[in-house]
């Protein structure tokens, strides 16, 4: 089970249902399975999500990947493209040790905000990709947290510019297209800029994506895709939510046509695949599944209260299943993630019949817990422990909450990320 808590949460048949409904998304979405499915190499041509791509006997093939994604790529990777892969920086997320990986150079970064590690591997990663010749065929795998992780300030820029930034939006409650319209232009690395690095060899793109409803340019904002962002929209940003132009530099993102000549993009895993995945798991556990969306978004407890309320119009026998990314506006002390958040919002609405499932995809909701279930049990459990879950929701601190309370998931990094998944039903 990928949920590690899985068998102490199924204590009900409406739980085992959400369960293995979750279960089925992040089996979906798994990132090894995804790119045995999408790479291989035949002779001399290396076949990626549909393209095939000439292998010069001359050349190299490369290999760079960065994100929550990437040490599960370059693992995979490694065993697929065999004696073929010539060379790769992998850049993940911090773990407690960086494993090795099939002779690649692992690096580790921060995330969700940047660091001096994040600078140094940044810089690697741009020397690696300058140093690629014209007849090499360089492999990105591009996933979620690789905005963060590919911190390059400009001139006059730095990380710790970028961070207080960052700080201010995500306290603020900006959505991820606000906040990546921001990155895009704090740094050397990104919007594109990996593209113009790497150039003249072949570029290919991975993507996987937990930005729904966006562009793949906002997925870790874009470093080998070239886009129309100006310096203008970032500021329009900055100044919505009251923050002044000169806290850091900004750049223009590059825009030359040839950037794009001859590039591979493709999207290899987004949530549709896992609400997909979700809706014939449901239908197997004997629930009438409908995919409500796979762009949610908003205030996390307004849209905890319009689930809820969706939810008590359904039929029973009913599985709504929503994908997305909420926000959540800081207004108290505690600590909380936007799954949780959710789970803890609806958690005062819910009828006796009916179920909230909340899940990061990639097991980490700004915290250790991926999510939560919300039901009658949890609210028993609340009242048992002398809890109340409106004062917790007050203070912003679902975290608290549900470490006392218990019903929260548990699976570890989970080496994938579509953005967020609910699972809601109706016994």
């Amino acid at each position: 089970m990928r949920i590690h808590n899985h068998h102490a949460l199924a204590s009900t048949p409406a739980r085992v249902a959400a369960l293995a409904t979750a279960e089925a998304a992040l089996e979906a979405i798994d990132t090894a399975s995804a790119l045995r499915r999408t790479v291989r190499v035949e002779g001399d041509v290396l076949r990626a999500a549909g393209a095939a791509v000439p292998l010069h006997p001359g050349g190299r093939l490369l290999l760079v990947a960065v994100g929550k994604c990437a040490l599960a790529a370059g693992s995979t990777l490694t065993e697929i493209l065999g004696a073929r892969l010539a060379d790769g920086i992998v850049l993940d997320v911090a773990q407690a040790e960086a494993p090795a990986v099939g002779g690649l150079r692992v690096r580790r970064g921060t995330h969700p905000m940047p660091s001096a590690a994040n600078v140094a591997a940044t810089r690697e990663i741009v020397a690696f990709l300058e140093a690629a010749g014209p007849l090499d065929v360089v492999l990105t795998i591009i996933s979620g947290g690789g905005s963060t992780l590919l911190c390059l300030p400009p001139e006059g820029g730095s990380f710790e510019a970028e961070r207080a930034v960052l700080e201010a939006l995500f306290r603020a409650g900006a959505t991820i297209q606000e906040i990546n319209t921001i990155r895009k232009h704090t740094s050397l690395a990104r919007g594109g800029f990996l593209a113009r690095y790497a150039r003249p060899a072949r570029l290919v793109t991975l993507v996987f994506s937990d930005v729904p409803g966006a562009g793949v340019d906002f997925v870790a904002s874009g470093p080998t895709i070239p886009n129309q962002s100006t310096v203008a929209d970032a500021e329009q940003v900055l100044a919505r939510y009251g923050l002044p132009r000169d806290r850091l530099p900004l750049v223009e993102m590059p825009k030359e046509p040839a950037l794009s000549a001859g590039a591979t993009t493709a999207v290899v895993v987004s949530n549709t695949v896992a609400l997909e995945a979700m809706a014939a798991a449901a239908r197997a556990a004997g629930f009438a599944p409908v995919i409500r969306t796979a762009t949610l978004a908003g205030e996390a407890r307004a849209v905890a209260t319009h689930v809820v309320r969706e939810l008590h119009a359904a039929p029973p026998r009913t599985a709504l299943l929503y994908g997305g990314e909420t926000t959540v506006t800081v207004r108290g002390r505690g600590r909380g993630g936007r799954n949780l958040e959710l789970a803890l919002a609806a958690l005062a609405g819910g009828a006796e019949d009916e179920l909230l499932l909340t899940l990061a995809s990639d097991g980490r909701d700004n915290g250790h817990l991926a999510g939560a279930l919300a039901d009658g049990i949890t609210r028993e459990a609340a009242r048992r422990a002398g809890l109340d879950p409106r004062a917790y929701l007050t203070e912003n601190d679902s975290y608290g909450f549900f470490e006392r309370v218990g019903h929260a998931l548990e699976t570890g990094a989970m080496g994938a990320n579509v953005a967020d998944l609910v699972v809601a039903l109706r016994a």
